[in-house]
């Protein structure tokens, strides 16, 4: 081992150190959030980290720049083998992966060194041009953003060069070193031999470069906001997003727990997850661009919450550890496009991620609709930190819009969130002759399933209709079906995704112990919040069920040919179907609201909207904003419903009385005659 093996080692182990030291440091900096068990279900895990982590597919839902990141991250795996082979060389000389390799595996792995290089290279340098020229709004940040943007990027660049380069001169110093499959180097060493015959200076150089680059970056990485190239694939992991479990599903809350606040006000507040989520995130902005909240124009970045959260942990957790490094870098403690980071000490104790970071404002504005979640390449969850917060608003600090107190009021005392008198829930059945299960209970009879009408169905006078028109379905199915009627309350879905976790849990638990009752197990309902609640939160609870919702049964109805239809259809119908958040992005239920329109009129013909499915916008209604007023911007029901109408359909279909209201309310405001029809509401037009 020479004097340079010796520097070399001693280099590398400084820099192997001090990474090891700014990891333990920021592990320890979780610490300080909640515990939370994500050791479940390790093979569906790992099936994300290989199709979400390792395959990219989420960040392909952007062609252009997925392809551009897919091939700077795919060459940085591929360049990691060869990153480690550099080092060991830099202690001992000799070593090469020939020397354990087979001729052929070896030759395939030089051939994907210099290949992935070069496209890494020409990835950079389209990165290059789109911030510095093309400017996409949804990367817009602070110059200290977009300075460390360019860092990395000129870090990455430099790695891929400076390793062709090297190699280039090693060809020229020992042809036989360097095979065919190094495509590329051995094409610069033809530019660079004009320059040094034997270019031993111009290889040291190079290859010095390289190394130190290497250590350089792997150390600038705990301070830069591109930390996710270390944590993206272990967050993918640990993310319950994509799965394990049904997504979409609140945090289970201990009401009864000896603490002295509920929800989350600063980051102790949150789960250590939730701060790994500060880590991961790569600053994209494809959250923020797909929030119905932020394009219409309030203040609401998905984006600005979790970046906000990883600045105030990094601002916090120091001083909460002891941990008295200041030279954290900027781009990390401060706020984006703002001056929220402290300064002092006394600054870091007064400061909290609510108010000072996030306001009520931001929290009040989502619609919880996971367009934020679905789109994240690295699977943060974005909506369970608005969540907690807006817990802590309710439960804790009793601050919320005064529009949504009547909501709160009427759901403790009437059981739903409208002031209706409890007594009317099944004036809408009056004339249908439907059971109750309380009839068929006292006639020692029990129905295949209970019809879960829910607080629109029971109330409003437009999703009646709704309802009217399932039971027709179902009566002319020859369904045998029920209702709780009077003993059907709101089961506190609402109170929930306010941030009401004990009105929640108050109304929830009477629900379960009603149904638990009349021991049902199967439950179709026409409401997606409704499916959702019950189907995948009532567990929690301890109720489990079989829930349907009612696009999804009406299809099976169709699919076996049970429904009388017309046989004349009249002529050809052009269609939009609008898809709820509840049922799309939280259920994945996408194709049976479709095949019920196609099934139920042949001769539709239905359109889709540029942003449909799993990219669906918001109605606007959900996260409780169906009680609060939009004050700020566009509103969001507009803004869907001029994009449903742009596809020059004479009918909108929805599956969601929430739905419903907002579209058919956005119809009206832009002045428009077409109408919103219920999928139900179309089949039951078309009964026999």
């Amino acid at each position: 081992m020479g004097t340079s093996n010796l520097v070399f080692a001693f280099i590398l182990t400084l820099g192997a150190g001090f990474f090891a030291l700014n990891v333990q440091r920021l592990v320890g900096y979780m610490q300080i959030g909640k515990s939370d068990d994500r050791s479940d279900h390790p093979l569906v895990r790992l099936k994300n980290v290989l199709t979400i982590g390792i395959g990219q597919t989420k960040i392909f839902r952007d062609p252009v720049a997925g392809a551009m990141h897919a091939t700077i991250f795919w060459g940085f795996m591929v360049l990691t083998a060869g990153t480690v082979e550099i080092l060991i060389q830099g202690v001992f000389s000799k070593f090469s992966y020939a020397l354990l390799l087979p001729k052929l595996v070896y030759q395939l792995y030089a051939m994907s060194q210099d290949g992935f290089a070069a496209l890494v290279i020409a990835a950079i340098a389209f990165a290059f041009y789109r911030r510095l020229v093309l400017h996409p709004k949804r990367l817009e940040g602070d110059k200290l953003e977009h300075t460390d943007a360019l860092i990395i990027l000129g870090m990455i660049g430099g790695l891929m060069v400076t390793l062709l380069l090297t190699n280039a001169c090693q060809y020229l110093l020992d042809p036989s070193a360097i095979g065919p499959e190094k495509f590329v180097s051995r094409q610069l060493a033809g530019l660079i031999a004009p320059l040094d015959p034997a270019p031993t200076r111009l290889f040291t150089v190079f290859w010095w470069s390289h190394a130190l680059l290497i250590l350089t970056f792997l150390n600038y990485l705990p301070y830069s906001k591109h930390l996710h190239v270390a944590t993206s694939l272990i967050n993918v992991y640990l993310s319950n997003t994509s799965g394990p479990g049904q997504k979409g599903v609140m945090r289970p809350m201990d009401l009864e727990a000896d603490v002295d606040h509920f929800g989350a006000a600063d980051v102790e507040d949150l789960t250590w997850k939730n701060l790994l989520d500060g880590y991961s995130c790569t600053e994209c902005g494809r959250c923020t661009a797909a929030c119905p909240a932020n394009l219409t124009g309030k203040l609401l970045s998905p984006r600005k919450i979790v970046i906000n959260s990883r600045q105030r942990l990094m601002e916090k957790a120091p001083v909460a550890l002891g941990d008295h490094m200041e030279f954290m870098h900027p781009a990390l403690v401060h706020g984006e496009g703002d001056d929220a980071g402290a300064t002092t000490l006394t600054e870091v104790l007064e400061h909290r991620l609510l108010d000072t970071y996030i306001t009520e404002e931001e929290l009040w504005a989502c619609t919880s609709c996971r367009a934020c979640v679905q789109e994240c390449p690295v699977s943060i969850d974005q909506l369970d930190i608005i969540n907690e917060m807006r817990r802590n608003l309710v439960l804790t600090e009793s601050r919320f819009p005064e529009e949504i107190q009547p909501a709160f009021e009427s759901l403790e005392r009437n059981g739903s969130p409208w002031a209706f008198n409890p007594g009317d829930r099944a004036l809408w059945a009056e004339g249908l002759e439907i059971n109750t299960m309380a009839e068929l209970m006292e006639r020692g009879e029990r129905p295949d399933i209970l019809f879960w009408v829910g607080c629109m169905g029971s109330f409003d006078d437009r999703a009646k209709k709704i309802a009217v028109a399932f039971a027709r379905i179902l009566k002319a199915c020859n369904v045998n079906f029920a209702i709780l009627g009077q003993e059907e309350h709101c089961h506190g879905d609402p109170a929930r995704r306010m941030g009401n976790e004990y009105l929640y849990q108050m109304l929830a638990k009477d629900t379960i112990g009603t149904l638990d009752r009349y021991e049902v197990k199967t439950i179709v309902t026409s409401c997606p919040h409704c499916f959702h609640q019950m189907g995948n939160e009532f567990p929690q609870l301890g109720g489990n069920y079989e829930v349907i919702h009612h696009s999804t049964y009406i299809e099976r109805l169709l699919q076996e040919n049970l429904v009388p239809l017309q046989s004349d259809h009249g002529q050809r119908l052009t269609v939009a179907y609008h898809d709820s958040c509840y049922l799309g992005r939280y259920n994945d239920v996408y194709d049976a609201p479709r095949e019920t329109l196609k099934r139920s009129l042949p001769v539709i013909n239905l359109v889709e909207p540029p942003r449909t499915k799993d990219r669906g916008l918001c109605c606007g209604a959900g996260g409780g904003r169906m009680f609060m007023e939009e004050r700020v911007g566009k509103r969001i029901n507009v803004e869907r419903t001029e994009e449903l109408l742009a596809t020059g359909a004479e009918t909108i279909a929805v599956a969601c009385p929430f739905c419903m209201t907002m579209i058919s309310d956005g119809v009206k405001a832009v002045q428009s005659d077409v109408p919103v029809l219920d999928i139900a509401e179309v089949v039951a037009g078309q009964l026999a």
